[in-house]
């Protein structure tokens, strides 16, 4: 099915590795023109090389921390200056904090929120009014299952994603009608930080040994970890226009990890 999106433009925030790297190159491969950023320029510009060597100038990647206004204001700008407008944004950026509750420390938890929050809030504020002008403008948030069960290893993410959810359902009420929001809920998707945390771990058993255990531990249904393509797959359909009359809703990516209905 074409999804529709050739020829549009869609802002992409943490585009350099994991999910935000494979929704870049999935829009790309749609034939969309991708703006995209992260803290670390050069990584960035390796990475969409090595998944999108043809992109040519579909692509604009600039270094950028969306905790800082004047970098997603440039962002937003660069955007618009080289395609003439955006259509969509899709705000990734972001982690996950591994402290239970009493080692996690004051600061701590101002950060995990900022970056929660105000790496939305700035992004969508810079792209606003430019998505108005679009005839299919769509928001999508990356977040987590962790936004509605809370998992006491993940404290502060856990709070800060059940905010930021909170946040979206709010955006697509205010943005509406002219700009769809809505949030996709990831379980373990295998990123780099999963690669990260099984070489700390210093298990000695392979890696699909080490994932069994920890799908078994927080009850995947479909006993693996998710791919990041599989996410970007269903980013690229709340962005599509074929998704016109979705907003303010969640999409769970996360293998039936949720014990909630």
């Amino acid at each position: 099915m074409d999804l529709l999106l050739s020829d549009r433009t869609y802002v992409v925030t943490g585009g350099s590795s994991g999910v935000g790297l494979a929704t870049v190159a999935e829009l790309l491969a749609e034939g969309a023109c991708v703006a995209t950023c992260a803290r670390d320029g050069d990584r960035l510009t390796a990475a969409i090389a090595d998944v999108a060597p043809d992109a040519g100038d579909r692509v604009l990647a600039v270094s950028a921390d969306v905790r800082n206004r004047d970098d997603v204001a440039a962002l937003v700008t660069g955007a618009v200056d080289r395609f003439g407008g955006i259509d969509g944004l899709v705000n990734n950026a972001g982690g996950s904090r591994m402290a239970p509750l009493w080692e996690t420390s004051l600061a701590d938890w101002h950060d995990e929120l900022d970056l929660k929050f105000a790496g939305v809030l700035n992004t969508v504020d810079a792209a606003r009014g430019h998505l108005a002008a679009s005839d299919a403008a769509s928001i999508v948030n990356i977040n987590a299952v962790l936004a509605k069960q809370p998992e006491t290893r993940l404290i502060a993410t856990s709070a800060a994603r059940a905010g930021l959810l909170n946040l979206s359902k709010s955006l697509s009420f205010d943005l509406a009608p002219r700009i769809r929001v809505n949030s996709v809920l990831l379980g373990l998707i295998d990123t780099g930080q999963w690669q990260r945390r099984y070489a700390e771990s210093g298990d000695a058993r392979p890696f699909a040994d080490w994932e069994h255990d920890i799908v078994a531990d927080r009850g995947v249904a479909l006993d693996r970890f998710g791919r990041a393509d599989e996410v970007a797959a269903v980013v690229a359909m709340l962005l599509s226009p074929r998704s016109s009359y979705v907003t303010g809703t969640t999409v769970e990516v996360a293998g039936g990890v949720s014990r909630y209905v």
